[in-house]
């Protein structure tokens, strides 16, 4: 297999962080107990509050699309969508 690292930015409608913070937190202890998931932690931009950023790292791309998958992660993508001034910008990663 070959590892991942993602880094995922979610921005956040005005006057919405808090809800988006919560969706996002409550997504991160599911996804560390997944066995192939190596990282996942979400962060808030200290410059701007209403960007949020996933940094995770994954056992391979299939160990991600399984990710995806779950209900955990399925049911904080239905929470953050309304929440959401644009769609998630998804970067996955190798290290050179």
């Amino acid at each position: 297999m070959s590892q991942i690292e993602v880094v995922a930015i979610v921005k956040a409608k005005p006057g919405r962080g808090a809800e988006v913070a919560a969706a996002m937190k409550a997504c991160e202890m599911p996804s560390r107990a997944e066995s192939t998931n190596k990282l996942y932690t979400p962060h808030r931009d200290l410059d701007d509050p209403d960007t949020f950023v996933f940094i995770e790292s994954w056992e391979s791309r299939e160990a991600l699309k399984a990710h995806m998958e779950t209900s955990h992660f399925k049911e904080m993508a239905k929470k953050l969508e309304p929440l959401m001034a644009a769609p998630f910008q998804v970067h996955i990663l190798k290290p050179l």
